[in-house]
């Protein structure tokens, strides 16, 4: 009887503390929810020309890149390296 009361007491607090530690509520990133869109479409089983019609359309929906207006991709093998002190 001790043993049966034990063991209903683990699972119950299993049961509970597992229904607290759900993960939190937030928003998706825009990365995240363009992901989001090409698995969906990926899914839909679209004909060729559908799909790239679709695909399309979502790649032209993605927000610009980070930056400046007009200061197009950021690489590193894009600057030239000085002699210069910097900081």
């Amino acid at each position: 009887m001790n043993r049966l009361l034990v063991t209903l007491m683990v699972f119950a607090t299993l049961v509970v503390s597992g229904c607290a530690t759900h993960p939190e509520d937030r928003p998706y990133t825009v990365e995240e929810s363009h992901q989001l869109a090409l698995e969906a479409l990926y899914r839909r089983g679209l004909s060729y020309d559908e799909y790239h019609r679709v695909k399309l359309q979502i790649e032209r929906q993605q927000p610009a890149p980070y930056g400046f207006p007009g200061m197009g991709e950021v690489n590193a093998e894009r600057s030239t390296p000085t002699k210069d002190r910097q900081g």
